[in-house]
């Protein structure tokens, strides 16, 4: 069974820094894509980044420069998935959740939530003054 578990995420003070990460497991797909997505209080589902197994990465604008998303993959197959975010804003809080699913090019899209078949429970990460 496919299982995707993400850390604790947490309070930060504007501008600061916060790296969440999801272990996923038993991911069987050949090639695969990952994301993060995040929803904040009264807006829409929002794809933050994605990576593919290659490597290849594509952000939203509002993160571009300021969050990395990054993957480590070990030999038992298991792949954690980081986000690292850098000068966190206000609007950059929200409920984070990552996903996977099979290969899809992330190079010139975000792929939409629709395109993922797994998703982690969420971990919530709150931007304080």
């Amino acid at each position: 069974e496919v299982q995707l578990v993400e850390s604790e995420g947490g309070s930060v003070q504007i501008g600061g820094s916060l790296n969440v990460s999801c272990i996923i497991s038993e991911l069987r797909y050949p090639g695969y894509t990952l994301a993060w997505y995040r929803r904040a209080p009264g807006k829409e589902r929002e794809g933050v980044a994605a990576i593919d197994k290659d490597g290849h990465m594509n952000y939203a604008p509002s993160v571009k420069g300021r969050f990395t998303i990054s993957q480590d993959r070990q030999d038992s197959g298991k792949i954690t998935l980081y986000l690292l975010m850098n000068n966190l804003q206000f609007e950059d809080t929200a409920m984070y959740t990552c996903a996977a699913g099979p290969y899809i090019p992330v190079t010139k899209v975000i792929p939409p939530p629709s395109w993922y078949n797994y998703w982690g429970q969420g971990t919530q990460v709150t931007v304080s003054s």
